[in-house]
């Protein structure tokens, strides 16, 4: 009887929910058709004010291509194919008007295009309309403790709609690797739509960090220790992966910085009829002009690293390394060897790291050994190349490797990290000759620093020059080259 019971209770409960579907079926076809039209009538709007505001003051349209890059104030290499992509389209395109959208409130936009000038050397030859969003917190990471890479896109929607409101423009190029706003700008905007991508926002290297639970800065050891959270955390890089490929195919062109980058996104977004490589342009000439020699101007041996203060950078693993190092030196001898962090802190979570691995050098005994050099001008950072022995870089899959190619140029002997980019793009022999060096541990940096430094300085000198050799590929000249081909089929 009770049998009877429960199975008369789940086939009403089942024939409840039966009834409900047709009419849930209308309703959400309802709703998407009042959805659609309400986005054309949006879209309709937008285009008659884009209209409206591409007229210049002789009568003719203007065509306005924007770049979508929320730090533009910012100091990394992302920041520096920004600048130089604008100065290239200028001096092609120069009756274009051109807008960045940027989050970077606090600052105008004369200060904006001053910092570019001091840390970059770049000077524009046209204006540049400045575009200022308020809603920039919406894709900060540290609002999103949890699902971090859903809320972050999500985020980037709405503050890609809050630019599309003030301003819309002909062309679209995020530059900044927010993907999720390429639809809306596409299909709402009625907007030709670019992309350059410098990372992507999930790889399918993430997807086996957490499927062989392996702990990372993307992968809590809570997580990694627990089979099911790992499942759950793949079930969700998969589905997020497949959206972000959807997203990312709306791309019209889409440039990549590297080959490790290509192989990701051709897997991703499954677009290699429009994908080419543009590799970032390096200020490659201007380091040039250091001679190469042994550099003794003081004492010793400096080491140097460059890059912004953010977690994938692991400038922890520079400073242990650099622990071991002194540690395996004589007393006399550890004073000879400084180590100098220089790099760029966007917030306040860049300035919380800064303290942190202060406060780590302290801990491991090192502290008169290793300086903090923020936010500095070209200058500087040129000063500091041309006394630097060794250039240090310690990012698992870095993307390309800016700060890399930069001190290849400037003669110092770098010291990588065994993947992405630098691997398989710039550390790489030239002519069979070695062009640097790679590891990968702790160990592995410590023992290649001190093999670095126990070569002759003639051996050094050899490494230096090939080195150099090695970097014409990656001049602002063949960037402009290789991105003027690529974005042409947008602007004509």
């Amino acid at each position: 009887m009770a049998a009877d019971t429960g199975s008369w209770c789940v086939y009403a409960v089942l024939r409840f929910f039966y009834s409900l579907f047709f009419p849930g079926l209308i309703i959400c076809g309802v709703l998407c058709v009042y959805l659609v039209i309400g986005l054309w009538v949006i879209r309709r709007h937008l285009q008659r004010k884009k209209k409206s505001a591409s007229t210049s003051k002789n009568g003719k349209d203007q065509m306005v291509v924007a770049f979508f890059h929320p730090y533009c104030n910012a100091g990394g290499g992302g920041e520096r194919v920004l600048w130089c992509a604008l100065r290239a389209l200028q001096k092609k395109y120069p009756d274009a008007v051109y807008v960045v959208y940027t989050g970077d409130i606090h600052v105008s936009g004369q200060q904006i295009l001053e910092g570019a000038f001091r840390r970059f050397n770049i000077k524009l030859v046209h204006p540049v309309q400045f575009v200022f969003l308020r809603k920039r917190y919406l894709v900060e990471d540290s609002r999103y403790p949890h699902f971090t890479l859903l809320g972050q896109s999500l985020g980037s929607i709405l503050l890609g709609w809050e630019a599309l409101m003030q301003r819309v423009p002909d062309v679209y190029i995020d530059s900044m690797g927010y993907a999720f706003t390429l639809p809306l700008f596409k299909y709402v905007g009625g907007c030709r739509v670019g992309s350059y991508v410098h990372y992507p926002t999930i790889s399918t290297d993430m997807l086996s960090v957490v499927k062989n639970q392996n702990p990372g800065f993307n992968n809590a050891a809570f997580i990694s220790r627990n089979a099911l959270l790992s499942k759950a955390k793949l079930i969700y890089y998969y589905l997020f992966a497949f959206v972000y490929g959807l997203v990312g195919s709306c791309s019209d062109i889409v440039m990549v910085n590297s080959s490790w980058t290509l192989n990701h996104i051709l897997s991703l977004w499954k677009v290699g009829h429009c994908t080419n490589i543009v590799y970032p342009p390096c200020d490659v000439q201007t380091f040039l002009d250091i001679p190469l020699h042994e550099k003794k101007v003081t004492p010793g041996h400096l080491l140097v690293s460059i890059g912004q203060f953010r977690p994938e950078k692991n400038h922890a693993l520079q400073i242990k390394a650099f622990a071991k190092l002194l540690n395996e030196k004589a007393a006399e001898s550890r004073h000879s060897l400084k180590l100098v962090l220089i790099g760029g802190c966007r917030n306040k979570d860049d300035e919380f790291r800064v303290n942190q691995l202060r406060r780590l050098s302290e801990n491991l005994g090192v502290q008169e050994n290793v300086e903090f050099k923020i936010n500095i001008s070209f200058d500087e950072l040129k000063n500091y190349l041309s006394e630097a022995t060794i250039g240090l870089h310690t990012m698992w899959n870095e993307h390309f490797g800016i700060g890399v190619v930069e001190c290849m140029a400037a003669g110092t002997i770098i010291l990588a990290h065994n993947s992405g980019g630098p691997k398989l793009d710039i550390v790489i022999p030239h002519e069979g000759q070695i062009t640097g060096f790679l590891a990968e541990s702790e160990e592995g940096y410590a023992e290649t620093m001190a093999h670095i430094l126990s070569l002759s300085p003639e051996k050094r000198l050899r490494i230096r020059e090939t080195a150099r050799a090695s970097l014409s590929r990656f001049s602002d000249q063949e960037f402009e080259v290789a991105f003027l081909c690529s974005v042409g089929k947008l602007l004509t």
